[in-house]
This record gives C-alpha cells, sequence and structure tokens, in this order.
C-alpha cells in the first residue's frame, strides 16, 4: 500500500513517533527506539544533554544518521522560553524541526494555547517546522494551521495520564478541517489507544510515558509498532457499519 507520510517535503516511514525521557538509561531508551521501529524520535532540548557533544550525549546512542531528531520544547512555560530553545537546537545543528510546548500549568500539563499561538506563528516565519502541542480543541487547530504550523498535534488526554482518546469526536472534527497532519500526542496508555487514534483517521502517534513506564518498555515499544500498523490499516481498510441487531455472516438466499 502506497500510503507514505510526508510533512513538507519530509517522508517518513513510521506512523509511529516515539519519546525519549524517563527510561531508566540512555541505553534503554535506544533499545526502545530500536523495537518501536519508529524513525521519528523527540527529544527535550531542555532537559537532555544534546548540543553538547562534549559529555556524554543522548546523540551517542540514537543515530543522527538514521532517526530523523525532533527537538521538543518541554518543560518551556512562555513564550520567550519555547523560543530560546527552538533556536538553540537549530543553531547545535539539531534540526529544523521543532515539536513546540508552551505549557500553562504545572499540575494538568495542559498547553497555554494563546501563547502556544504566537510562538508558532514566529517560528514559522523563521523558517521552523512547527508541530504544535495543543487542545484537542478544533478551533484552535484551525488556528494554529493558519499560523503555519506543519501540523497539530491534539493531546488525546493529559501528558503521561495513560486514559486514551478522551474525546474522540474533537479529534474526527479536526481531521475533517485540518488541511495539515494531525498527530495524536499524550494520553495513550497501551497499544489499543495508538490503535483507536489510527483508526479515526490520524496521521501519526507520538508516545513516550506508556513506553517508558511500561513494565517491560521494549516490549510495550513493539506492541505500540504493531498497534499503529494495524490501526492505520483498519482505517484505510474501512470499517463496517455499527448496526444494532444481528446479520448473518453466512447468507441463506439461495440456499435449498
Amino acid at each position: 500500500m502506497d500510503d507514505k507520510l510526508v510533512i513538507k517535503g519530509i517522508e517518513f516511514k513510521s506512523r509511529l513517533w516515539i519519546g525519549t525521557g524517563k527510561y531508566k538509561d540512555f541505553e534503554e531508551t535506544a533499545r526502545a527506539v530500536e523495537a518501536s521501529g519508529a524513525d521519528v524520535v523527540t527529544v527535550a532540548v531542555r532537559r537532555v544533554n544534546i548540543v553538547d557533544r562534549k559529555s556524554e550525549n543522548l546523540l551517542d546512542y540514537i543515530d543522527p544518521a538514521k532517526y530523523k531528531i525532533l527537538p521538543n520544547t518541554a518543560g518551556c512555560y512562555t513564550v520567550e522560553d519555547a523560543l530560546r530553545y527552538s533556536r538553540l537546537a537549530r543553531e547545535a545543528g539539531v534540526s529544523d524541526m521543532i515539536k513546540l510546548e508552551v505549557i500553562g500549568d504545572e499540575k494538568t500539563l495542559f498547553p497555554d494555547v494563546i501563547g502556544l499561538l504566537k510562538a508558532t506563528e514566529i517560528l514559522a516565519k523563521e523558517g521552523f517546522i512547527v508541530f504544535p502541542y495543543t487542545n484537542d480543541d478544533p478551533i484552535m487547530a484551525k488556528r494554529l494551521e493558519d499560523a503555519g504550523a506543519a501540523a497539530v498535534m491534539p493531546l488525546g488526554a493529559p501528558i503521561g495520564s495513560g486514559l486514551g482518546i478522551r474525546n474522540p469526536y474533537n479529534i474526527k472534527i479536526i481531521l475533517e478541517a485540518a488541511k495539515v497532519p494531525v498527530i495524536v500526542d499524550a494520553g495513550v496508555g497501551t497499544a489499543s489507544d495508538a490503535v483507536i487514534a489510527m483508526e479515526l483517521g490520524c496521521d501519526a502517534v507520538l508516545i513516550n510515558t506508556a513506553v517508558a513506564d511500561a513494565k517491560h518498555p521494549i516490549t510495550m515499544a513493539e506492541a505500540m509498532k504493531h498497534a499503529v500498523i494495524a490501526g492505520r490499516l483498519a482505517y484505510k481498510a474501512g470499517r463496517i457499519p455499527k448496526k444494532l441487531y444481528a446479520t448473518a455472516s453466512s447468507p441463506i438466499e439461495g440456499m435449498l
């Protein structure tokens, strides 16, 4: 099936994108990334050493020649901080892509959508390929697209909650309205959640905590790989309509 994900001329081999936080060490991170089959790896510029190559570095374990490194602005609570770390990552030669987070609240980690919109517009004008993490709000998703976002990344549920896709109907509305790819980011807890996101028609799923905090992260990474593939295939195949009553799977018409 010719079903490639292409964003801003960049071709992505996998529709599973994976984060690198919360693992016990860089070696486990690398093993999980490998098992996931992902080719996009997100890295928090503020929390992980990727710009100082003189000391032990995540990029010693995750080869930038093999994976697309997607810096993110996790932990940034102001527009100014988000812009600073985005520019720092690009100046260090990491990537022109940025997963943009402007967090509004330490307890919920919900995005500050006003700041997010402002930062998206600024970075897009500076030539960044911006992937903003946002609420599952169709209006804000459209405004981010209009501001220059290369894709929109609505949350399925709060970051790290593992609650799954709490509002599939809002995600469906975003998918209907968006002219850019839609990537579910945050809230996935297990493989079935990833399947649901993909069956809705999302273009990709970004997962971190569900893998890193699993009892067996490497095994969960592999499960997520298969879940995303299965969900995408099911979406492309087209599910049967839901019906209240049974329909015989073996028709009796024409039988003696």
